[in-house]
């Protein structure tokens, strides 16, 4: 096992047990073990503070939630597992038949084995949660129920950090972290963000800049735009909200920004088509997703897209107990960092370029990027020594040919058949000469 992929399974038991939601100690306390891993800054939105069509909630306190039965014996308890209480719950203190208990506890009937997660942040009501099986196991009789809680004014949590690049155009990542303990649906996002960082970290040279943030989901996400939402207007580039990153064997997705002609969509639509990449890539769809539908809002229209793998609504633990680290796989997660990580590089390379020598073709072989003599011997090189079939020189000449300030990298490769990494030397080698200058990422 790597360094990192030990890491990221010591993060996931670190958070796994933490009772999360859309307020309160517990989106504090992650943020606070996620600050050990990168250096994110926490910020805070009082409660009854409007956010466009929305206000920020009062802080749920939760301290205890259990059933039980008239021996005493408890049926179920948050401390074994916090999916037992129905997120953001009222208070509940009496005895209780099993008729009447059953009209506050929520069960998953065809997946029977299976704790639901249910919420009801906006309307004041009670509830636990237990599998179907577990409530048919009840006999008749009284139960005692007992959940301490309370709402009381504080403030919505989120964190973020920025990592500078040459150019102050952004790409935007963000995540969510206010479910309590789901694996693939909550931890798989801000585990993957956390990690992806440390890897951009270590880039010599950024091209663009990166800013990561970690959020509650939807009202974290209007909040946050409502703060912040001129600044991304005028400086994100692109970005990806990652949500349900995880699973062994799963491709990674990309669902497309409302705004379709932009570098991820490009990007990926180019991976896709022209190099065969396993990628799924999905229409953009409000009515359902993640905070994506936010950041594309119409009156923002943001150019953001989501990454997931095991997909919200498609898989046996969505939003229940099924969905658990051995389901996920931490291993899943790394890979997700190397894919992203490649897309991201990817990305960086594929802006604009200018052809600093554009009357006529430039005279090649002046920098040693072509044969200085027409033999037999040599044909197949790129110049006196490369022997590549011509790779390197066929790349060239189409670069800078289509090298205008107006067409992106993907484009102009496109008319070739060789992979974008190919063209990764190339570019430099046309830069150190002074032929080209780039990438730009603005027509």
């Amino acid at each position: 096992m790597s360094e990192e992929l030990k890491k990221m399974d010591e993060l996931f038991d670190r958070l796994f047990p933490i009772m999360r939601s859309i307020t309160g100690e517990g989106v504090r306390e992650t943020i606070r073990i996620l600050q050990e891993y990168i250096p994110l800054k926490m910020e805070g939105i009082p409660t009854g503070t409007e956010v466009f069509d929305w206000e920020i909630p009062k802080e749920w306190v939760i301290r205890e939630a259990w059933i039980k039965d008239k021996q005493g014996n408890k049926i179920i308890d948050i401390t074994d597992l916090n999916l037992h209480v129905v997120n953001y719950s009222e208070p509940v203190d009496g005895w209780f038949t099993l008729d009447e208990l059953k009209k506050n506890i929520h069960t998953i009937p065809n997946k029977p084995d299976a704790v639901p997660y249910v919420i009801s942040y906006y309307k004041e009501r009670w509830g636990f949660c237990m599998s179907q099986n577990q409530l048919d196991s009840l006999t008749d009789g009284n139960y005692y129920a007992y959940i301490d809680s309370e709402k009381v004014d504080g403030e919505l949590n989120f964190a973020q950090v920025v990592l500078p690049g040459k150019s102050d155009k952004e790409v935007l990542i963000s995540t969510y972290i206010c479910h309590p303990s789901m694996a693939n649906n909550e931890l798989s996002g801000p585990i993957v963000t956390t990690f992806l960082y440390n890897r951009i970290k270590q880039w010599e040279d950024r091209e663009l800049t990166y800013r990561f943030v970690f959020i509650p989901e939807t009202i974290g996400a209007i909040s946050y735009l409502n703060k912040y939402g001129d600044h991304l207007r005028k400086k994100v580039y692109s970005g990806a909200v990652i949500t349900c990153i995880g699973g062994k064997d799963y491709n990674l997705t990309l669902k497309r920004s409302r705004k379709d002609s932009t570098p991820l969509n490009k990007l990926l639509d180019y991976l896709v088509n022209k190099e065969g990449e396993n990628i799924n890539i999905l229409p953009f769809n409000p009515n359902n997703g993640s905070d994506e539908r936010h950041y594309c809002s119409p009156g923002f229209n943001l150019p953001i897209t989501q990454f997931s793998k095991m997909t919200y609504g498609k898989y046996q633990g969505y939003h229940n107990s099924l969905d658990t680290k051995e389901n996920m796989t931490i291993e899943s997660l790394e890979e997700s960092v190397n894919e992203l990580e490649q897309i991201l590089k990817l990305q960086e390379l594929n802006g604009y370029y200018m052809n600093l020598k554009p009357f006529g073709e430039p005279k090649l072989d002046k920098y040693n990027l072509y044969p200085d003599i027409n033999a037999p011997a040599l044909r197949g090189r790129s110049n006196n020594t490369t022997l590549d079939n011509r790779q390197q020189l066929n790349q060239m000449m189409h670069v800078l040919n289509y090298s205008d300030g107006q067409h992106l990298l993907s484009d102009i490769i496109s008319k070739q058949n060789y992979k974008m990494v190919d063209y990764i030397q190339t570019i430099n080698l046309l830069i150190e000469n002074g032929l080209l200058a780039g990438p730009f990422y603005e027509e």
